[in-house]
């Protein structure tokens, strides 16, 4: 696999920045209908940091990174990206974000080249250095080959390389990443989490939603767990465990016990062992 470092990840990138959160969610709620997707959230994402945001399905993950975004408007709270405002300052924001949906959100009409090129016209960034980002990250990506085919002629992991590359592009302070590991394979995903690693360490943020737990384990360096569009838990994986009985080895063990799904899995698999087991008996 190339070296990230062709990607000219150096530290300290975003010095510049303030010192304080570049990402602050504070007491938001959103409502679909009567539905309360998030109840009165709360989080901020420090530079630096790689903040894991984890939950059941339709716990409001990805409700929390749209609301970031501007694609959804919350009931009330407040909203802070890199000090601005995602609904009144949202071209600003925009300007200072990377997000990878949950599905690849790509014109799927154009080639990747293509796409790049749109996505570099939009930003009104600099061609050569763009270039240069994209060549090196289809390089380690192992993309290169696909430039030119129509997007929508390509497998989903593909789809998912083109929206990361796309992401980063602009160099952004945050980044955020919706399940960015969907379709991929073993050596991409790595190359991801390099990624996600080497952006902390130039001094950015991400927030960072998964349902896999041995990823948010190694890659973040705070998590937040979030039921019912409340975040219950938050903290480095030993604050986490400290919540618990402080045994839990690993985060899925935590995260099992805080969302009160321990028990419910254990009798899952109870009832499936019975089931198999009846049918051998029979």
């Amino acid at each position: 696999m190339k070296s990230l470092s062709a990607v000219e990840c150096g530290v300290g990138l975003f010095e510049d920045l303030a010192m304080g959160p570049l990402v602050e969610v504070s007491g938001v709620s959103v409502k679909f209908g009567s539905f309360l997707a998030l109840d009165n959230l709360s989080l901020r994402v420090m530079p630096g940091e790689v903040f894991g945001l984890l939950g059941p399905n339709g716990a409001g993950k990805t409700t929390t990174i749209k609301v970031l975004t501007g694609l959804v408007v919350p009931s009330s709270g407040k909203l802070n990206v890199c000090g601005f405002d995602p609904l009144c300052e949202s071209m600003e924001v925009k300007a200072r974000i990377g997000y990878v949906a949950e599905n690849p959100i790509v014109y799927e009409s154009l080639s990747p080249r293509d796409f790049f090129e749109f996505v570099v016209s939009m930003r009104r960034i600099d061609q050569v250095a763009a270039n240069r980002v994209v060549s090196r990250l289809a390089d380690v990506f192992d993309l290169a080959q696909y430039f030119d085919s129509p997007i929508a002629t390509l497998s989903m992991g593909l789809k998912q390389k083109v929206a990361l590359i796309a992401s980063f592009i602009h160099q952004p302070p945050v980044l955020l990443l919706d399940e960015p590991l969907n379709g991929l394979d073993a050596r991409s995903s790595r190359v991801v989490k390099d990624l996600v690693s080497l952006h902390a360490q130039r001094g950015g943020a991400v927030l960072f939603s998964t349902h896999i737990m041995e990823i948010a384990e190694h890659i973040c360096t705070r998590i937040g767990i979030i039921d019912y569009g409340k975040v219950i838990a938050e903290g480095t994986l030993e604050q986490l465990r400290s919540k618990t009985d402080g045994k839990s080895s690993s985060l899925e063990e935590v995260f099992l016990k805080l969302t009160n799904e321990e028990t419910a899995v254990a009798d899952t698999a109870r009832m499936l062992r019975e089931a198999f087991l009846e049918n051998e008996a029979h």
